[in-house]
């Protein structure tokens, strides 16, 4: 039994073909890229923005693939934060201070007094920052290569080959 084929339809010379979108439209709005920022700046992971707009995390993702303004935005926000915190530990490492006030009764009568409110430095803070900022010479392990004792490690066969006899011979001589 011989199979038919299907005859081939030719489109009308100059006219484009629309492509419909395929899958659920978009839940994403322009004013997700606002709300985002806030978020982050409030130091919310995708996983949190995810239960925020109610969506995956993957949705997340492509959301800001194809939202430059939203991925910009969520950049923006992790800079600050990041920047704020990171602030914030310097201040404690170094110690600061800052205008408060205090309020006492005076005769029945409540006073305001302006005072300064010292804080000193913080061990823990700087050591966390000097490790972070300087790795190289704060870090509490170093790594020092044991196994090579100076040598080349990416030797080519024949050099190894060479050096192999060498140790061979070496060990026999000796061994006499």
């Amino acid at each position: 039994m011989a199979t038919r084929k299907k005859p081939v339809r030719k489109k009308p010379a100059g006219k484009k073909t629309v492509r419909k979108p395929v899958g659920r439209p978009t839940r994403y709005k322009k004013e997700f890229a606002a709300q985002a920022l806030k978020l982050t700046i409030l130091g919310a992971t995708d996983k949190d923005m995810a239960d925020f707009f109610d969506v995956d995390e993957r949705t997340i993702n492509r959301w800001k693939k194809s939202h430059t303004e939203f991925c910009q935005s969520i950049k923006k926000g992790k800079l600050e934060a990041d920047a704020n915190v990171a602030s914030s530990l310097y201040k404690k490492a170094i110690g600061f201070k800052h205008k408060d006030s205090k309020i006492f009764l005076n005769d029945g009568k409540a006073v305001v007094v302006p005072t300064e409110k010292q804080y000193p430095p913080d061990a823990t803070a700087a050591i966390f920052w000097l490790k972070n900022r300087q790795p190289e010479k704060w870090r509490d392990t170093k790594n020092i290569d044991h196994t090579t004792g100076g040598e080349k490690i990416n030797e080519n066969r024949s050099d190894r080959d060479a050096r192999i006899e060498e140790l061979i011979k070496k060990h026999q001589g000796g061994a006499d």
